[in-house]
């Protein structure tokens, strides 16, 4: 049962990669970082970066806004039965393993 989990936690990073390229200005650069599905699968949070980071907000907001928008692209590009709620979160885990990067190359 994990494998599946893992399996459809990586189906959609990827189908979130591709909807993020398709349908967003190429103002900032979005990328998804990871999924993570409930164990029930009724949720799935999608993380990613963006740059540059004053766009943040920005993309946050596209993000929630064109959640049925990315439900429907799910369901048109998988065989997945019944979809998860999606949520969209900005990583921070990852934007913090940047600061710790940036701070001990300047050292």
């Amino acid at each position: 049962m994990a494998y599946r989990k893992e399996k459809m936690e990586e189906l959609m990073r990827h189908l979130a990669s591709t909807f993020f390229e398709e349908e967003s200005g190429g103002t900032a650069l979005i990328t998804v970082t990871s999924v993570r599905l409930s164990d029930d699968q009724k949720e799935a949070t999608i993380f990613f970066t963006v740059f540059p980071e004053d766009k943040e907000k920005a993309v946050l907001d596209f993000a929630k806004r064109k959640r049925s928008g990315f439900k429907h692209y799910v369901k048109s590009k998988s065989l997945l039965g019944r979809l998860p709620f999606f949520d969209f979160e900005i990583d921070l885990g990852e934007k913090n393993r940047q600061k710790i990067d940036t701070i001990s190359n300047n050292l």
